[in-house]
């Protein structure tokens, strides 16, 4: 006895396509995974040496330079970038692909600006430069500041680049202009904390904070009184050019505490290793954590 075609006949067009809705809905919804890194350029510039603005004894990168930071910013494959060191959206477009990365630029008018580079496709809000310089006359760089909004909730982000000449010496007032001037920055960084921890905001302070911030140290202890604060890189030292104690780090507050993933804390290290790639790359190697948003 052979069957008839009835009882292989297709289902109608609307039931296949409620079987597929069905389907699709039936899925768990997926967290948000970022890859957050802070890179210092040491004075990334397209201007030619001897130039106005620059050091006398600084020499500037060849276009093989560019091409080989180029080629880290691929290899480091993170979503958002905290820069230092670089002068303004023409020397960052030079290893940041347009069609890749937005760009944030902070609006001082120095050489060594700060910046934020958002993988294209990942939601952002910008909002003002937040000052760091307690005299409005000091040339200090801001802090660029944005919100990222993913399908898993928002990410408050300040990029920073602190004071240089305060990294080891205790904050005493007696201790010299630097650690005055650093020492300072901290009442400004510590409102933003308190503002975001306020508004129950999940943020990411990172950047070059020119400082040592390992086990009693009173500068990041001034933060933490604003809220609690998780650093990704506490208790390690960097691999970067040796064995070193970090300047750069990122701190987490609010629900991204719980949201960073400090196993994934990495150093990627330049495969060059004679002296003079500190001066064509970079004297710091990016640094980069992973956050996980809780799916929505």
């Amino acid at each position: 006895m052979t069957g008839t075609s009835e009882s292989v006949g297709r289902p109608p067009a609307q039931w296949l396509l409620i079987l597929l809705l069905s389907f699709v809905l039936s899925l768990p919804a997926s967290a948000t995974d970022l890859k957050i890194a802070t890179w210092n350029l040491n004075w990334l510039t397209i201007r030619e040496t001897g130039s106005p603005g620059l050091p006398s004894d600084l020499h500037t990168r060849s276009p093989a330079d560019f091409d080989r930071l180029r080629d880290y910013v691929t290899e480091l494959n993170a979503d958002i970038v905290a820069i230092q060191e670089v002068d303004g959206y023409e020397a960052a477009r030079r290893i940041f692909a347009a069609d890749t990365y937005h760009l944030l630029m902070s609006k001082d008018r120095v050489t060594q600006r700060v910046g934020i580079a958002i993988r294209r496709g990942i939601r952002y809000d910008p909002h003002p430069d937040v000052p760091l310089a307690p005299d409005p006359n000091a040339r200090l760089r801001s802090g660029v500041d944005v919100t990222l909004t993913t399908a898993s909730g928002n990410l408050r982000l300040l990029a920073v680049h602190l004071k240089q000449g305060c990294q080891n010496p205790k904050l005493d007032r007696a201790q010299g202009r630097d650690c005055l001037t650093l020492f300072s920055q901290a009442v400004p960084l510590r409102a933003w904390i308190a503002a975001r921890s306020a508004a129950g905001e999940a943020f990411v302070i990172l950047g070059d904070f020119n400082r040592w911030m390992d086990r009693r140290d009173p500068f990041i202890a001034q933060l933490r009184q604003s809220a609690p604060l998780a650093r990704a890189n506490e208790g390690f030292a960097s691999p970067c050019w040796g064995a070193e104690t970090f300047i750069d780090h990122i701190l987490a507050g609010g629900l991204a505490r719980d949201w960073m993933r400090p196993d994934t804390m990495l150093v990627l290290k330049y495969r060059e290793t004679g002296p003079e790639w500190k001066r064509r790359l970079s004297d710091h190697c990016p640094l980069s954590v992973r956050f996980t948003l809780p799916e929505p």
